[in-house]
């Protein structure tokens, strides 16, 4: 699976789990300031992720990540 592809994914499970219109989803968009997540949506959207892409991740170190290409590019290295 490409960045590309990663990245459309990262895109629609984040506009479903935080219920933002898909189009404020920037790859800079941070998901505390711009998108609005709190820590319970943080977590939720973790396990959004890890069930979409069928991975498990490092808790701590995915909630580190802030920003939608940070997560393409976290979930890009589970993927490998």
């Amino acid at each position: 699976m490409d960045k590309s592809e990663i990245k459309t994914k990262v895109e629609k499970v984040t506009a479903q789990v935080l219920k933002v219109d898909p189009k404020e989803i920037t790859p800079t968009a941070n998901f505390s300031f711009d998108l609005g997540a709190d820590s319970m949506q943080s977590i939720e959207l973790i396990a959004a992720l890890e069930e979409e892409f069928n991975i498990q991740m490092d808790e701590q170190k995915a909630r580190e990540v802030q920003t939608v290409e940070g997560a393409v590019e976290f979930i890009a290295g589970y993927l490998k």
